[in-house]
């Protein structure tokens, strides 16, 4: 037991389906037999959830990790006693989901740059609510970059054989199309290349997508591809990466899918997030749910391990009880493969 990670996982919006998919995840047999998991959040949050969905299980309230007793069926949660659970509305935003879930994170990364937990795992948040409170940040990533003093950073997405690494995430696609410069492309790839690694990669193929249509066909369609993305492409060759690009997308991708890549750059968010959604998550048109949501978000670059699930707050079903904890589960397992990996 002793050699096991412990892994901080955060309860998400209080109002979502993050503390449900969290103690579900708990649940699942597979993750205590790899690590020692530990909820940051509030702990009647957890026992309003476990109560509502009859879940076999019970919280342990703790302040300090050193009190946490990582036994099956006993939840143990960091309690930040920071949620009025008479005034917690499923589905809806507020300022004070916004705080809890934004203070969450914030111990989490605490207790991680102090070295009392080994890696972090996200819920989702909810990005109005996190602003309503006074938290102006874009998203996950950006608050890591902020309280851990990060400038050199990515968003890195892993479901199966597909993993893809955006060159921007959170900003307009008119600003994303300025952001496509050598430099940043460099970066990401250093990033990626060395993300692969650490999850034991060992097919370490770069796939390069363009960013305009046909990749600017010779700057037809636009010149950011000649100008930025080739260039970047040389110069990763020369520093001894494998690399391909710039790929027409729509190409990229179908290949990336099948394992021609082990890792793939998109130049913005929706370029990358759209085929990986498409490939991880399941959609059940007949019970207008997803039956599965699968894929990890890790943020590269970091002094400190953070994953996490690759969708939303799923505020329309929070509450129900038919959340699904898969990507959660693959969030905690990716965690723990990357502990394992940079403590070598």
């Amino acid at each position: 037991m002793n050699d096991k990670p412990i892994v901080a996982i955060t309860m998400g919006d209080p109002a979502s389906i993050g503390p449900e998919i969290a103690v579900k995840a708990l649940l699942d047999k597979k993750v205590t037999a790899i690590c020692k998991p530990l909820l940051i959040g509030d702990a009647g949050v957890f026992e309003q959830i476990i109560s509502l969905l009859k879940l076999d299980a019970k919280v342990r309230p703790i302040t300090k990790v050193g009190d946490a007793k990582f036994e099956y069926g006993t939840i143990d949660v960091y309690d930040l006693k920071n949620v009025d659970v008479d005034k917690l509305k499923f589905g809806e935003i507020s300022a004070m989901a916004g705080h809890a879930s934004f203070e969450a994170v914030k111990k989490a990364i605490e207790l991680a740059m102090q070295g009392e937990v080994d890696a972090t795992v996200t819920g989702p948040i909810n990005k109005k609510s996190i602003n309503e409170a006074g938290h102006h940040f874009a998203g996950h990533t950006e608050i890591y970059a902020h309280f851990t003093a990060t400038k050199k950073y990515a968003m890195l997405l892993v479901e199966d054989a597909l993993k893809v690494i955006h060159v921007s995430t959170h900003v307009s696609l008119r600003q994303a199309c300025d952001l496509v410069k050598k430099d940043r492309i460099l970066e990401v790839v250093d990033l990626l290349h060395n993300g692969m690694k650490q999850l034991g990669e060992t097919n370490l193929k770069i796939g390069i997508a363009g960013l305009n249509p046909h990749a600017g066909d010779n700057g037809l369609f636009g010149t950011e591809d000649d100008l930025e993305i080739k260039p970047a492409v040389e110069e990763a060759k020369r520093r001894g990466y494998d690399v391909e690009g710039p790929v027409p997308p729509d190409t990229l991708f179908a290949k990336a899918a099948t394992g021609a890549y082990g890792g793939v750059v998109a130049m913005y968010h929706d370029q990358g997030h759209i085929p990986f959604k498409l490939n991880g998550f399941k959609w059940n048109a007949a019970k207008g749910q997803m039956d599965s949501v699968k894929g990890v978000n890790i943020t590269m670059g970091l002094p400190i391990i953070r994953t996490s699930v690759d969708h939303g707050t799923a505020f329309e079903i929070a509450g129900k009880g038919i959340a699904s904890a898969d990507a959660m589960v693959l969030a905690i397992e990716s965690a723990v493969q990357l502990s394992k990996n940079r403590s070598r």
